[in-house]
């Protein structure tokens, strides 16, 4: 391959790239929710360019809005495309800006493509013998290749001349042309020769040269592939017109007027802070250069409002050290020097890496502390690998340590506080000191925006890289825990754990406050919270593993028994679990009709199929309670034995606070929240959910709690009625609806009215509600109008939710917790719709999630002086579980009911039903 040349006309295809860094790029955004990664993509390959050629002159080129002449040839050109993403569409603006900014000839051309401009200006520039140099992706443009026209894809350095175009495609650039006709192009919708892939066409190109010499000798090409072509001559002619780059566009300028212009750096600047640049902000601002943000034409409407955050002070909010120091304690003066460091300070910044293990068993290997922007300290305790250090000893420095991490004056801050929490208890310390979670800090400002782990958000507010643990630790067989890892990485990694927590809590208690109710939200329910989860977790909750080991083996018996079941119905044997074997039994052996098929184009064999068919088919139905038993034997009765901590003989699952939508908790290792209480095996799951000796279980569930939001929400007269005079809802909607009295009401109506009352709030509509009581479309409409006639606030309420949501981006709890919906404002209508359903049922169940963390909140700290020997076990959903003594349970019971009945003040009741039991299905 010959040398790339000094320096080259270079033309950038930045539709290409455009796309490329779209879908290559993590999804970055600003906190306002402006997408910023594609621009960064796009941007980052033109500096690259820029500055390896900084004697080069640099145009890049964008396709323009609408149709081309190639649409005229084929109407059907490009017509399977599916619209451009809203994310990306609102980046286009911004980059050809910034493009602009940067002194750089932009290009877009209507009526033509980019790769038309570029290979007109090609063309033009090797008629006066100048070298160019194309940056792209795109593959169409190898047949411009020529002794003075060469390919570089920046992304990965993948360099095509002349040479190049004939080892990567095993032709010469004029054939390129040729081969794509040939193949088409599914994305262009190109149609091509049907059945021709890339083996044939090179090959056919191969020997015969060209298409057109290919077609004086079609009926030399044997076969079911040369019928396709004979078939196709014109089409293919067509094909390779299409895929033909035009080389005569008429253009305003020509190679040699393509010079750069000053930079304008102040509007450079502007831009990057608006969009968040920091690393570049700093580079211009180390130049003098000042500048304030813009506010984004074309920014998502989504995002309106969504943050009344003063962006102009995000650089102050979010510090932006000009030195970074971290370091590595290793001998006894290093480590008393930095405990008289932080023995100084009001704040300090934690970052704990421990063994992997659960939390209960985790083991410290080492920690860093930050107590100012851009430094830290690690200091390495449990290294063990060949060649370690010596390092200090680790009850020395935890005893030292034990002091400040337990005082009351100094803010902690951490990323996952809950868990730094239980791995200092397994060594004697209880954290303490106002707490700042970053985690939960950026989960409680937008919970849908990003993950709210500390390298997204080190990415997202701080726009730097942080060190990840995969890299540190490998994959497979290799896989080294963190005692393995070389100090001096591990080092890099943890250091900048703290520091990057250090500034990232600051920039986000800033935002918190100034975004509506969030900083209440922030530290009266989330931080609030965490004495009681951690509790949660600490105690954990008995488990007969006996009981569920009886029940996996009657389990395992039972399946047995249906699969000899099943290859009875099926005439032979085959494997249950298998899409593919359970097709061919269906639709090809057994004829079942066909309901719906998979993306492939296979018949379905999915769930909901199964519960079609089964009503019919005796095979289906089978099939779904072997599903079923399965799930139960292989998540709860094999598994839930093995969660057993050896050490306390109890289950301890951690709650997480950042991952629901809504600010409901969820469970995980194991998930307790989702053991089924329908069915009798799921109950007897529930069953081995024990009380130790000497205590009982109590559950205290609210009852009907998101219908009492609407209630309270919609102000609707007849709902509130309902609730406030104590009536059975379900039979009082009935009532309504049905035109009765409530001593009339029969048992199927207060069935479908119950499914309507919780069908609306989750929004589901008259041909779901048809299927799910298995009536007439028509006749589920009619009870839908019948409803909102009977609860007209109710549907006032609904219509001006979504009409709320539609101008701020988001909707709000009834204590000011945001719901944000970034498909509110989709393209694609089913997103669209999909996000106003959310938007009436988000506040309900954020309202709820609210109420019951606020009771949680009450509990848990009278329970603390209230001398009960009582604990908090388990949430799940709308409903506690507690452990007490019997002597204590009619005190305990009395303070739980007083306290979650009051943790809001609604127009109508909270009501609490409250049981007892040897085991939790017993006290539900």
């Amino acid at each position: 391959m010959s040398p790339l040349p000094e320096k080259p006309l270079i033309l950038i295809d930045g539709s290409s790239y455009l796309f490329r860094a779209y879908h290559a790029l993590p999804p970055l955004e600003t906190t306002r929710g402006q997408a910023t990664g594609a621009i960064k993509g796009v941007i980052n390959m033109v500096r690259s360019l820029i500055k390896e050629y900084p004697d080069s002159p640099i145009a890049v080129v964008f396709d323009a809005k609408g149709k081309t002449f190639r649409n005229d040839i084929y109407k059907d050109y490009k017509a399977h495309r599916p619209p451009m993403p809203d994310d990306l569409r609102s980046q286009i603006e911004p980059i050809h800006e910034i493009i602009k900014a940067m002194g750089l000839p932009l290009i877009v051309v209507p009526g033509v493509e980019a790769d038309d401009v570029i290979g007109t200006l090609a063309r033009q520039a090797t008629e006066l013998k100048r070298d160019t140099l194309i940056s792209t992706g795109d593959k169409d443009l190898a047949q411009l290749v020529n002794e003075h026209i060469t390919l570089l894809n920046t992304m990965n350095k993948e360099v095509l001349d002349i040479e190049g175009v004939k080892t990567k495609f095993g032709l010469t650039p004029e054939q390129i042309i040729d081969y794509l006709g040939l193949m088409g192009d599914k994305s262009d919708n190109i149609p091509g020769v049907p059945s021709v892939g890339p083996k044939t066409a090179v090959k056919w190109l191969a020997e015969y040269g060209t298409a057109e010499v290919l077609i004086e000798h079609a009926d030399d090409i044997k076969g079911k592939v040369g019928e396709k072509l004979r078939e196709h001559i014109e089409q293919l002619r067509m094909s390779c017109e299409l895929a033909t780059i035009k080389l005569d566009v008429e253009l305003d300028v020509g190679p040699n007027e393509l010079v750069h212009s000053p930079v304008d750096k102040e509007a450079l600047l502007s831009w990057f802070l608006t969009l968040e640049f920091r690393t570049w902000v700093k580079e211009l601002e180390a130049e003098g250069v000042k500048a304030e943000a813009l506010q984004v034409e074309g920014e998502p409407a989504s995002v309106e409002g969504a943050d009344s955050i003063d962006e102009s002070n995000e650089s102050e909010a979010f510090p932006q050290p000009e030195n970074i120091e971290y370091q590595t304690i290793l001998n006894s003066d290093q480590f008393e020097s930095l405990l008289s460091e932080i023995k100084k300070t009001d704040r300090l910044a934690i970052a704990l890496e421990t063994d992997g293990a659960q939390f209960m068993l985790a083991q410290i290997v080492g920690l860093s502390l930050s107590v100012k922007p851009g430094q830290a300290s690690y200091i390495p305790l449990g290294h063990v690998y060949e060649g370690s250090p010596e390092q200090l000893n680790i009850d020395d420095v935890l005893k030292a340590l034990q002091p400040v991490l337990e005082d009351e004056s100094i803010f902690k801050a951490g990323h996952d506080l809950k868990y730094m929490s239980h791995v200092l208890a397994n060594v004697g310390i209880k954290l303490a000191g106002r707490r700042f979670d970053t985690m939960l800090q950026s989960y409680v400002l937008n919970s849908v925006a990003h993950k709210h782990t500390l390298a997204k958000l080190t990415s997202t507010y701080l726009q730097e890289d942080k060190h990840l643990l995969e890299e540190l630790l490998g994959k497979g067989r290799n896989k080294l825990t963190y005692a393995e890892v070389e100090i001096e990485k591990a080092s890099a990694y943890s250091a900048q754990n703290a520091d990057f927590t250090f500034r990232l809590q600051q920039g986000l208690a800033v935002k918190l406050k100034q975004t509506g109710e969030l900083a209440d939200i922030y530290q009266y329910k989330e931080i609030a919270l965490l004495p009681s989860l951690y509790t949660m977790e600490q105690q954990g909750i008995r488990v007969d593993v006996f009981s569920l080991a009886q029940q996996s083996e009657e389990l395992g018996l039972r399946l047995d028994e249906l699969e000899q079941e099943a290859y009875t119905l099926a005439g032979e044997e085959f494997n249950l679990a298998s899409p593919a074997q359970l097709q061919k039994i269906f639709y090809e052996k057994l004829n079942y009709p066909v309901i719906k098929k998979t993306k492939g184009g296979q018949p379905s064999t999915a769930e909901p199929i199964l519960q079609e068919l089964a009503l019919d088919y005796p095979l289906p139905k089978l099939l779904l309670e072997y599903r079923t038993l399965s799930k139960l034997k292989s998540t709860y009765t094999d598994k839930l034995p093995q969660d057993v901590n050896p050490q306390t003989g109890r289950i301890h699952s951690t709650f997480q606070q950042a991952v629901a939508a809504t600010g409901r908790l969820s469970s995980t290792d194991p998930n307790l929240q989702n053991i089924p209480i329908r069915t009798e095996e799921g109950r007897r799951i529930r069953k081995a959910f024990i009380a130790e000796e000497g205590k009982i279980l109590m559950a205290a569930d609210y009852s009907q709690v998101e219908l009492r939001i609407m209630a309270h929400l919609s102000g609707d007269e007849g709902l509130r009625t309902a609730f406030q005079e104590g009536l059975d809802v379900h039979r009082a909607t009935a009532a309504e609806i049905f035109d009765v009295s409530l001593d009339q009401v029969n048992n199927d109506q207060r069935r479908s009215a119950k499914a309507i009352n919780f069908g609306l709030i989750y929004g589901m509509s008259a041909f779901g509600l048809a299927k799910q009581l298995g009536i007439g479309r028509h006749e589920a409409q009619e009870y839908v109008e019948r409803y909102f006639h009977r609860y007209p606030g109710v549907r006032d309420y609904m219509e001006d939710t979504r009409q709320v949501a539609n101008e701020q981006g988001y909707v709000e709890t009834l204590f000011g917790r945001r719901l944000y919906l970034p498909d509110i404002h989709a393209s694609n209508g089913m997103l669209r719709k999909a996000a106003e359903r959310t938007a009436i049922n988000a506040p309900m169940q954020g309202t709820a999630a609210d109420i019951i963390k606020r009771a949680m909140i009450d509990i848990q700290h009278w329970l603390d002086i209230a001398g009960l020997d009582a604990r908090l076990l388990l949430q799940v959903h709308d409903e506690l579980v507690f452990e007490v003594r019997e002597s204590d349970l009619a005190l305990l019971s009395e303070g739980v009911e007083f306290r979650m009945a009051s943790a809001a003040a609604l127009d109508v009741p909270l009501i609490v039903d409250i049981g007892s039991g040897a085991n939790w299905d017993e006290a539900h």
